[in-house]
């Protein structure tokens, strides 16, 4: 069965920075209650607490964090770049061990986003981007989804079984 990799907060767990989830989703539970899935919030398997300050990369390519270009700083001016990375390749290490062709993850984090992150100003400006994990799995072949997209990644999921 092809497992799924999808961020914990999704599924109603008070994982995000703020305490709080953002799920559940009928599609989710439906991919859990088939055994599908296997939760992660890469910032807190990367160490971070919950709840915990809020983190945007600037200039919001997560792609730049993990070639060292860039950081992940917090509304109090931490570099929380390891953690972030850490979590990354934990999920990366998750992939490789389930042999994961999908993920969905939160759509806009500064871990998780697929298409937008923030830019960096702690202002609400979207930019296009990806998170530092969305961009390891993709660079590792991974079809990366957010919640926004769950009847994409059901096409992408059928067209693997």
């Amino acid at each position: 069965m092809q497992k799924i990799l999808v961020s914990r907060c999704l599924l109603g767990h008070r994982v995000r920075y703020d305490g709080g989830a953002s799920g559940p989703f009928d599609q989710l539970q439906q991919w859990l209650d088939e055994g599908r899935v296997v939760p992660l919030c890469p910032e807190v398997a990367g160490g971070l607490p919950t709840p915990r300050a809020a983190a945007e990369i600037p200039g919001g390519q997560g792609t730049h964090v993990l070639d060292g270009q860039a950081s992940v700083i917090t509304t109090e001016g931490e570099d929380v770049s390891a953690q972030f990375l850490s979590g990354a390749y934990q999920a990366l290490e998750l992939v490789r061990k389930h042999g994961i062709q999908i993920a969905v993850l939160k759509a806009n984090s500064p871990s998780c986003g697929n298409l937008l992150t923030y830019d960096g100003t702690f202002s609400g400006v979207k930019v296009s981007g990806e998170g530092v994990t969305a961009a390891l799995l993709t660079r590792n072949g991974v079809q990366v989804f957010s919640e926004l997209e769950l009847a994409e990644a059901l096409v992408a999921l059928r067209a693997l079984t």
